[in-house]
């Protein structure tokens, strides 16, 4: 089913987030805590996606390795800093191939995006959605896979100018009435705020409010990567929307028209 997580704040090692945790993303490769029935790795490859600062766009590193082996990633995340980061660990839906390019993230200029679930009823399923984009777009899908389709139609919803939790609402809407049962957890970043959808699967939300002299921060995640409190559950169903030191959410059936809920994070929500 995978794990996924996204970063924003002051700058912090890689490996702060990705390795050091007690429960890190790097753990959670081979002992993940809610799976959901769905394996029980994520040992089919991984990804991380970091900003280097200065308007530029995002870097990323992606291997169809298990994170816990591959030592190249291990120095790499100790010596770099960043302070917009998302990063997954994958588990591969059977038939589905491993390889590199289907670990997430997945990116076009300054967007990072991921996927944990499945999509039930792959590939007839979603046939016909898929028919709607241009015919380039699925030509040139990172790999056959539910997560690379998703971001297909995700990206064409962003490049037509919508809203970015708008148009991830309306791609969990429109894979969950054609594929009923799917788990639809869907992880997007920009560098400066961050947006996910919590569909049947499970996802959690930290913030940090600016103290002295370190500034705010907001953490979201597949599953908390430590026992330390403030992480607070997304209801199921539900878009965060979080930028450092707060977050705001909205139930996915009234995203574009009235907010439903309101975050109860420690510090404000996002109004």
């Amino acid at each position: 089913m995978c794990r996924h997580l996204a970063y924003l704040g002051p700058p912090v090692t890689l490996s702060t987030l990705l390795t050091e945790p007690s429960h890190a993303l790097l753990r959670q490769s081979w002992a993940p805590r809610d799976m959901r029935g769905g394996g029980t790795v994520n040992a089919d490859g991984f990804g991380a996606g970091w900003y280097p600062g200065s308007g530029a766009p995002p870097v990323r590193y992606r291997s169809d390795r298990p994170m816990w082996s591959d030592t190249s990633f291990a120095a790499l995340a100790g010596a770099t800093r960043s302070a917009a980061v998302l990063a997954a660990v994958r588990s591969a839906t059977t038939g589905m191939p491993v390889v590199s390019t289907a670990a997430a993230p997945f990116t076009e200029g300054r967007w990072l995006f991921s996927h944990n679930g499945v999509v039930r009823g792959w590939p007839a399923s979603v046939a016909g959605v898929a028919a709607r984009l241009p015919v380039t777009d699925l030509l040139t899908l990172d790999a056959p896979t539910d997560s690379a389709l998703l971001w297909a139609l995700v990206r064409d919803r962003l490049r037509a100018g919508r809203d970015p939790g708008d148009a991830l609402a309306a791609t969990v809407a429109e894979i969950a009435a054609v594929a009923p049962g799917s788990r639809l957890n869907l992880l997007l970043t920009d560098g400066s705020a961050i947006w996910a959808t919590a569909w049947d699967h499970a996802l959690s939300v930290r913030v940090l409010p600016a103290a002295g002299t370190a500034a705010a921060a907001v953490i979201v995640v597949s599953e908390p990567f430590d026992d330390l409190p403030g992480w607070a559950p997304v209801p199921d169903r539900h878009l965060v929307r979080a930028v450092p030191g707060r977050y705001h959410l909205d139930a996915l059936t009234t995203v574009g028209a009235t907010s439903a809920t309101a975050g109860s994070g420690p510090s404000p929500v996002i109004g």
